[in-house]
């Protein structure tokens, strides 16, 4: 299901239909609420699969040294972190996200690492990217892509970002494709992972919302049919464990 299915006017949070302008206010209180608890919980969440998950998305990206890289919902900073060290004394890193404790918690991290070089920050919506076009080399969004309202306009948004030869990569919960495992995903997700919010971050509603935001999320082909949409190409889909997680990857040529 895609947030297509809405009335006019309106789009998901979670699983309930609410009108367009709300959504960002309500994503924002979300990631207030859990910014200080979220590394914990990826590692609970993921049994610190999340570490592999991104390694890989950074091996896609095909960094050289002297790129210019955005990673969009940078959250704390974690592939940005991975990133870095590739770039070089000529490189450059961008990390941004709509939500300020989130952006606030990653230079902290990534300054903590000793990451200061070419390193900026910006707070910016991923739907109206505040950046010339043809500038990046490599747009990376993990994790994020599903919270975002006009999921269309952000991915042209970052087409538009993009150099000639450069690529997107967008790692995102998805769909399960093994053979039964989307009904034990079901009950983990909508069982567990609220408790463990609860319990780890005393806040089960947002990790409930999380959940419901996964199955909202358009499934993998959908995805690479938008990206192909907004224009990118030769357009490739990685699913990880078992699909719960897969990798696109598209290109602007």
């Amino acid at each position: 299901m895609s947030e297509n299915t809405t009335k006019p006017g309106h789009t998901h949070f979670g699983f309930e239909s609410i009108p367009h302008g709300e959504k960002v206010k309500r994503v924002r209180h979300v990631f207030d609420s859990v910014a200080d608890k979220y590394d914990l919980m990826n590692d609970v969440m993921s049994f610190g699969m999340h570490r592999l998950w991104k390694r890989f998305t950074v091996e896609l990206c095909q960094l050289r040294k002297g790129n210019r890289v955005l990673d969009l919902a940078g959250g704390t900073g974690d592939l940005a972190k991975r990133m870095a060290p590739h770039l070089g004394e000529q490189g450059e890193l961008v990390v941004s996200d709509i939500n300020n404790a989130m952006l606030s918690n990653g230079r902290d991290n990534l300054i903590d690492a000793g990451i200061t070089a070419n390193t900026h920050y910006v707070q910016a919506n991923a739907e109206t990217l505040p950046f010339p076009d043809n500038y990046f080399d490599v747009i990376t969004i993990g994790f994020g892509l599903r919270n975002v309202t006009e999921k269309e306009a952000a991915l042209r948004s970052m087409y538009h970002c993009l150099r000639p030869g450069g690529r997107l990569l967008v790692l995102e919960f998805s769909k399960p494709v093994l053979p039964g495992l989307d009904k034990l995903y079901d009950l983990y997700s909508f069982s567990l992972l609220p408790k463990m919010g609860k319990v780890i971050a005393d806040d089960e509603d947002s990790y409930r919302y999380l959940a419901e935001s996964i199955r909202m999320h358009p499934d993998q082909e959908t995805l690479k049919g938008m990206m192909q949409d907004a224009g990118f190409e030769n357009c490739q889909v990685y699913n990880l464990a078992g699909g719960i997680v897969a990798v696109h990857r598209g290109f602007k040529f």
